[in-house]
């Protein structure tokens, strides 16, 4: 049999004790054994044995399927004995048993009794982090913990007499999501991430026989970008229990699994303690709103001094908010809406600027051309980067001309800027949807540096709609539900009632910026629209609402339920009116900021009123959107100030987004 790779000890702590009794009494007894966290073939375990257990035969088992340890409390002679057949272990003191049944092994000696140190094996347990529902944190002198499995599953209370419960759970955060329960603080939930960053992804439209949801849970990325269309009944399916047993799953329960498949995403919850009360709000009229021609070359020339200058910066980005830009506009003016450019510098600094960054990034080019094929063996991150890559610019607008036909030079382009983002920033590498962000730059620039640089900017936006915790996708989500059911709450009732109050079928419309929602062109015109950061903060999100206002009486009229709306949204596809979105997204702003006593939250969302008095430093626009010449935290290579993206508000949005429940 081949060797299995050695496992990797993430967390291993001695004196950890379990009490044979939960009640102090004459016959307590103390048992001494180490804790692990275990990182073994791709899989994450926690494995507690007593000191005196060193025989693998007594190791509780579990079935073959499953990797939870049941029945840990039963003592050997309560049932009778089952072979079980060994599997080749890394330790032969650590080693997990297959078994038939959910049995532990009985080690007997001579006349089948039990000797002292069986008496201590019982105690053992072991279970993957995957099977674990939660953990109780308690304290008496000590620290304490608790496992509870999915199944069910209680585990004994593991007691930490010489310290290590926050270094162990600080190592088990590494492989799990751990947040503190809303109802009891003692109680900490726990949630897988999410794997699908470092997969393969593949086409999942090709396979109609594996379900949706369990589609989503390996690789939400690919299940959303690949379309809805020809899987809803997949994922409206997995939602339904068998027409015996009841019509509908309740929407709490839906919720649940949403919960898994999108950890920490709790919009459908029921109201808990501490959330902010919005009573239903008299938004009034919405207002009228027109929008204008693009900004023409000649235009665009008036706003430049002598030097090169970009001169009276806020009524310029008013004017690309109400109309965007002519495309010969496009290829100077997005490297300052993106932040490639500063906005006060010269056409020589500019100059100097681009030759600097071209230095930098062909070095950086240079580090993933100059690895050979002996070295790329060896590093499986840098190949599995590589391989997605490849695969993904296959199939990036190839309807496009820019992209069209093989060995077209825009996809060499693309493919390179791609592979020299992951030495940009190796932790994050790529993942599915960035080629889609790219491609529209790259079509716009023509050139390979600036097009990486413009990249990375819009990339700093986005970068948290990628990271394997899904943390931007959740807030925005949050966010999003937030602001409908401000704006049309019979309509965000509509949708609850329909399990989809967690507005799921909006996922790809924010990973990617509506890439895959609209033609071409009008990506062009959304993107740099959204990139003046006018009318306000998540402006993307009021452009949500729009399209949902637009489509809602059709949702109610026809009495859609979750397939159907999911169904709909998809074939949205293609078929919507850039220029009548923008003009709704904006009427809905001005409609939510003339409102009196705008919820807190709300203005959080879309970055109204943080800021009282203005410095003598602040530019103010049309809109009231503070410009400043401080750079982004994050960008460090940026030259210039880009509008806050929202980042800095993110995390007290998410609070806030969450404590919000609406009194109808």
């Amino acid at each position: 049999m081949a060797a299995t790779s050695p496992p990797k000890v993430v967390f291993e702590h001695e004196g950890v004790f379990i009490h044979t009794s939960p009640n102090e009494s004459e016959d307590q007894d103390l048992i001494s054994g180490f804790l692990r966290i275990v990182d073994k073939d791709g899989e994450t375990l926690v494995e507690y044995k007593p000191l005196e257990d060193a025989d693998p035969s007594n190791m509780l088992c579990a079935c073959k399927d499953s990797s939870s340890v049941v029945e840990w409390a039963q003592r050997s002679g309560d049932s009778p004995h089952h072979p079980i057949d060994h599997q080749l272990s890394y330790e032969t003191e650590w080693d997990m048993i297959n078994a038939v049944s959910f049995r532990r092994k009985v080690h007997t000696h001579g006349d089948g009794g039990s000797n002292h140190a069986n008496d201590r094996n019982k105690w053992a347990f072991s279970f993957n982090v995957c099977d674990l529902r939660s953990i109780t944190v308690k304290c008496e002198g000590w620290s304490y913990i608790t496992f509870r499995l999915k199944d069910g599953t209680v585990l004994p209370a593991i007691h930490f007499h010489q310290g290590g419960s926050t270094a162990f759970l600080d190592s088990l955060r590494i492989s799990v999501q751990i947040n503190e329960s809303p109802d009891d603080e003692s109680v900490l939930i726990v949630s897988t991430y999410s794997k699908a960053f470092s997969q393969s992804f593949e086409n999942l439209l090709d396979d109609t026989n594996y379900g949706f949801v369990q589609k989503f849970k390996k690789d939400p990325y690919t299940t959303t970008l690949g379309g809805f269309s020809k899987v809803t009944n997949y994922l409206f399916d997995a939602f339904r229990v068998p027409e015996s047993e009841c019509h509908q799953r309740p929407a709490e329960e839906v919720a649940d699994l949403l919960g898994e498949l999108i950890p920490g995403l709790e919009i459908n919850q029921q109201e808990e303690p501490g959330f902010e009360v919005i009573t239903r709000l008299d938004l009034g009229l919405r207002p009228e709103v027109q929008r204008r021609g693009p900004v023409a070359m000649e235009e665009w020339a008036k706003y430049q001094d002598s030097e090169g200058r970009i001169t009276n910066v806020p009524y310029l980005k008013d004017v690309i908010f109400k109309g965007g830009l002519c495309h010969a506009v496009r290829r100077e003016a997005w490297k300052f809406l993106l932040g490639y450019f500063p906005w006060n510098s010269t056409h020589e600094e500019r100059k100097l600027l681009q030759k600097r960054k071209t230095d930098e990034y062909f070095r950086m080019k240079l580090q993933w051309k100059s690895v050979s094929e002996e070295q790329e063996r060896r590093n499986s991150r840098l190949r599995d980067y590589r391989s997605l890559i490849e695969k993904d610019v296959n199939r990036t607008d190839r309807n496009n001309k820019f992209y069209e036909g093989l060995d077209n030079p825009g996809l060499i382009l693309l493919h390179d800027i791609l592979m020299t983002y992951c030495m940009f920033d190796f932790d994050l590498g790529y993942v599915q949807g960035m080629s889609d962000l790219l491609s529209p730059i790259l079509y716009v620039m023509e050139n390979e540096v600036d097009a990486f640089w413009c990249f990375v900017s819009f990339m700093d936006e986005m970068h948290e709609n990628f990271e394997e915790q899904m943390q931007g996708m959740k807030t925005q989500l949050i966010q999003l539900s937030t602001l409908l059911r401000l704006l049309d709450l019979a309509f965000w009732n509509y949708l609850e009632a329909q399990d989809s109050g967690y507005l799921y079928f909006c996922f790809r419309w924010l990973l990617i910026r509506f890439k895959r929602e609209l033609h071409f062109q009008d990506v062009l015109r959304l993107w740099e629209v959204m990139w003046t950061r006018l009318p306000c903060q998540n402006f993307h999100l009021l452009v949500c609402c729009a399209i949902l206002d637009s489509e809602k009486q059709k949702i109610m009229d026809r009495k859609y339920g979750f397939n159907e709306i999911l169904k709909h949204i998809n074939e949205l596809s293609m078929k919507l009116d850039i220029e009548e979105i923008l003009s709704k997204s904006e009427a809905i702003c001005m409609q939510i900021k003339n409102c009196k006593d705008l919820p807190h939250s709300v203005s959080e969302i879309l970055g109204l009123n943080t800021v009282t008095e203005p410095s003598a430093a602040l530019e103010t626009s049309e809109y009231g959107i503070l410009e400043s010449p401080q750079t982004s935290p994050r960008s460090t290579h940026r030259q210039d100030h880009i509008v806050s993206n929202g980042h800095s508000h993110l995390k007290e949005s998410t609070h806030n987004g969450c404590k919000v429940a609406i009194i109808s």
